[in-house]
């Protein structure tokens, strides 16, 4: 099997099945963690280096890094997505009413939600993508997701798994330090593609703090977030964006992070970078290389924040919602410094 490219404009954008397949193959973790495994990437986090993560608390500053959970988000329909439904069970309307059948003036609130797992801030489980009918770890897909759910990988084994170092790596910001023709700072155009050169290059700009390694949680900033909360969603969900190369595979693979997450839709670049494909690194990284991905954080406050006191790692508790058999699960992941 040919050795993948990492360079982008070695890409044969007519065959993306070949370079699919390729990069499946070179970075495959399959059995890496024994045939039993649930988590993937997720196993490079030690409780040694949670400790280590929690030493990196020093101001007590909290980041809430989810979006808003409500009718005004970003979804618009594709593949049955909705925004979250908020309705009152009991209001205080009705306990002004008497209507409660509560006795000696008791009165309550209550309410119930409902929505797409993957609607707003979330987690791809690792039953979320197959590669050729293939899930995680060379499982038949037909045997891990049924119509019970992820019998195998389900979000619910993920739970205490995703609490350790954050990284943030604001590309956005370091690519574009100041307004262009081609928009306001901080923020990549659409359809620019992040490579590996990119990445090493804004770890190397941010400095020490920023350096990737085992076991680490990286969040990736390219400012699309900032627009659509100054210009409204225009296409936020499933549009042009900047993202990740699917040149980045070998870079996900060697620096043996836990998990990645992005201020995007999608995580990586769209449209993607072949003439006929939809979303192919999420097809190399989630079942082969067994990689947890977030996408659609909200990283403004983190990314200031960073960009003043100079320091870009901190304690990330990510947790999923324990929902079992789920192959994705909505998160308020929270960084402290």
């Amino acid at each position: 099997m040919k050795t993948p490219t990492e360079d982008p404009r070695a890409l044969d954008r007519t065959d993306p099945a070949r370079h699919i397949a390729e990069a499946a193959e070179a970075y495959r973790n399959w059995g890496r963690w024994g045939d039993d495994d649930a988590l993937g990437t997720l196993n490079f986090i030690s409780d040694a280096e949670r400790a280590h993560a929690a030493g990196l608390v020093r101001r007590g500053a909290s980041f809430s890094l989810a979006q808003p959970f409500d009718m005004n988000g970003p979804q618009q329909g594709w593949r049955r997505r909705t925004n979250p439904v908020h309705t009152m069970l009991d209001t205080g309307t009705d306990a002004a009413a008497g209507a409660q059948g509560f006795p000696h003036g008791l009165g309550g609130a209550d309410d119930v939600i409902a929505m797409p797992l993957q609607c707003s801030t979330q987690w791809d489980g690792l039953g979320h993508i197959f590669d050729h009918g293939v899930a995680w770890n060379g499982r038949p897909a037909g045997s891990v997701v049924t119509s019970d759910g992820d019998l195998v990988t389900g979000i619910e084994h993920a739970a205490s798994a995703i609490t350790g170092r954050g990284v943030l790596l604001d590309v956005g910001r370091y690519l574009r330090p100041e307004a262009s023709e081609d928009g306001p700072a901080g923020e990549l155009p659409d359809g620019y593609a992040i490579t590996t050169a990119d990445l090493e290059a804004c770890i190397a700009a941010q400095g020490a703090t920023s350096a990737v390694g085992r076991g680490d949680l990286v969040l990736v900033r390219t400012g699309r977030y900032a627009r659509a909360l100054r210009e409204g969603w225009n296409g936020y969900a499933g549009g042009p964006s900047a993202g990740l190369s699917f040149t980045t595979a070998g870079w996900l693979h060697r620096t043996e992070i836990a998990a990645i997450a992005t201020d995007t839709w999608g995580f990586e670049v769209r449209p993607n970078e072949f003439d006929d494909a939809f979303q192919p690194l999420h097809q190399v990284v989630i079942p082969n290389l067994g990689l947890t991905i977030g996408e659609m954080w909200d990283l403004e406050a983190l990314a200031a924040d960073c960009a003043t006191d100079g320091c870009y790692e901190f304690l990330l508790v990510a947790p999923p919602l324990p929902i079992t058999g789920a192959v994705g699960s909505p998160v308020n992941p929270i960084a402290l410094k």
